[in-house]
């Protein structure tokens, strides 16, 4: 059993060392996959040392086509071909906490789903230490892309989520089309035309430990306005 965590990085040096002590924790099946975008704190630099004492922790070191979607695609890619039995996604911050990882990754090995996603707005799950206003913000959002992509999902913005070893010989990873954080919804809506299964488990979602955090509101308004033109366009495996 491979189960690959595949972490998106820009600037986490505070934080990816201890992230990656702690999902390696979870048992020997586990092995980390970091994804960096040639951070300059250096953060890729950790990971190569650690790579030195811990075979278990790989490094995908990115100079050209940076940015949160093209890392995202490129660590599903990697993991798929490293053969994978399934792939976590996570934030490198520890706004995704380790501990929820084997809850995630139970539908997936049972065989009951396919993606699984770490939820916050199904009972259990929930946002800690952010404000009201943003919390209705996630929720108005995350409505909104349900009802358009029809997707039966409570949070489609969650980027915690498990994929089986189908999900990921099934998902068209090489001809997606979004370059920011909109790839989270362009994968589930290609999921959804494939007839992948769904489930949700709860996560309580953090704010990040340390560092500062490359999202704003340009690019969330950017992601929405994508939406209606994944529902337009359809498959990229049908073009």
């Amino acid at each position: 059993m491979k189960i690959i965590a595949t972490v998106p990085t820009y600037n986490e040096a505070d934080n990816i060392v201890p992230l990656a002590n702690e999902i390696l924790a979870l048992g020997d099946a586990y092995h980390v996959l970091v994804v960096d975008d040639n951070s300059p704190d250096g953060t890729w630099r950790l990971v190569r040392e650690m790579m030195a004492r811990e075979p278990r922790v790989q490094l995908l070191h990115r100079t050209t086509d940076r940015g949160r979607g093209t890392a995202g695609l490129a660590g599903f890619i990697a993991a798929r071909d490293a053969g994978a039995d399934a792939v976590v996604e996570m934030d490198a911050d520890f706004s995704h906490h380790p501990r929820f990882i084997p809850s995630l990754v139970e539908p997936v090995l049972d065989g009951s789903a396919d993606i699984v996603v770490g939820s916050r707005l199904v009972a259990g799950g929930g946002e800690q230490g952010r404000h009201v206003a943003r919390t209705l913000i996630t929720r108005a959002a995350n409505s909104y892309i349900a009802l358009v992509l029809g997707l039966p999902l409570r949070d489609c913005t969650s980027g915690f989520r498990v994929f089986s070893r189908r999900a990921l010989e099934t998902i068209p990873w090489e001809q997606m089309t979004a370059r920011g954080p909109e790839i989270v919804q362009e994968v589930l809506w290609e999921a959804r035309l494939a007839g992948l299964r769904f489930a949700e488990r709860p996560i309580l979602f953090e704010n990040r430990r340390a560092g500062q955090s490359t999202f704003n509101w340009r690019i969330a308004v950017r992601s929405l306005a994508y939406i209606p033109h994944l529902r337009l366009r359809g498959s990229v495996a049908r073009r």
